[in-house]
């Protein structure tokens, strides 16, 4: 009796430790850093697909945005943000908050579907923003950009999507170089960032966008691949986020796979390990 009793007991000890090393798990990612992986090119050459990062969350406050999201689409496990800490959704404002800069890479729930995105903050409220022929102009002012050089990258599937990059110099074969224009864009607060340009596409002139109060405009630096704050949300767009869907803020890549897999070492980008993000 006593061996059955120290066998269920030590069943009882496991499951404990399990319970409470997921409860400091669980706080952790919800008040301080949460990791993050990049799945797109969107944010080239500042992010690469298979760039492995921490977020921090304790930058901008908390919202409701901070509770971590739990999806498994192998068994059917969904559970948002929402799910967790849904009663704070409607709080317009921030605890411990401040609002993020101009230049700030920042990841954000989507106004829609919520999941998360990282792109790069370009509007802050009561900022006019417009493309006009690729060239970015905010509050009626052409950005600074300088050339610096061509972006180079093997045409082959990257990242566990298997998705093939896009290319300035036409449709190039598998195992070809694809290259992309690469440019300097300095934003009128002085901060300066990569971006990269494929060609003529119907989002390098738009309308003016004014960024109400309490929201934001995002866009990506891989300028003609990224699904940004250019298109509505009606078009599955993102549209302008409110201050209660960011999340928080992206300072420095920890590791990087250059495979299908982040655990697939022999992969791995040693010149990516801990570089800090501009």
């Amino acid at each position: 009796m006593a061996e059955k009793q120290g066998f269920v007991g030590s069943i009882v000890e496991t499951f404990k430790t399990v319970f409470w090393a997921l409860v400091i798990a669980g706080i952790f990612r919800t008040v301080f850093f949460q990791p993050f992986w990049i799945p797109s090119g969107s944010m080239k050459d500042t992010l690469l697909i298979g760039d492995f990062l921490f977020v921090n969350k304790m930058v901008y406050g908390y919202s409701y945005a901070s509770c971590p999201s739990v999806r498994i689409p192998q068994v059917g496990v969904d559970i948002g943000a929402e799910d967790f800490c849904g009663w704070f959704e409607g709080y317009d404002d921030r605890l411990f908050g401040s609002d993020p800069q101009a230049g700030d890479i920042v990841v954000f729930r989507h106004p829609v579907t919520g999941r998360d995105f990282i792109k790069r903050l370009i509007g802050v409220p009561g900022d006019r923003v417009q493309m006009q022929d690729g060239q970015l102009y905010i509050n009626d002012e052409a950005v600074v950009v300088e050339d610096a050089g061509t972006f180079t990258e093997i045409m082959e599937p990257q990242g566990p999507l298997r998705n093939q990059p896009q290319c300035a110099n036409g449709a190039v074969g598998l195992g070809a170089v694809c290259e992309k224009e690469r440019q300097i864009e300095t934003l009128p607060n002085g901060v300066s960032h990569a971006i990269l340009n494929i060609g003529n596409r119907a989002a390098d002139n738009t309308g003016v966008f004014t960024v109400p109060a309490d929201q934001f405009f995002f866009m990506g630096d891989n300028r003609d691949n990224s699904t940004d704050s250019r298109f509505p949300q009606a078009a599955r767009g993102v549209g302008f986020v409110d201050r209660k869907d960011i999340v928080g803020r992206a300072d420095r890549v920890i590791f990087s796979s250059a495979g299908r897999s982040m655990l697939a070492f022999w992969t791995w980008r040693s010149d990516r390990f801990f570089k800090a993000l501009d």
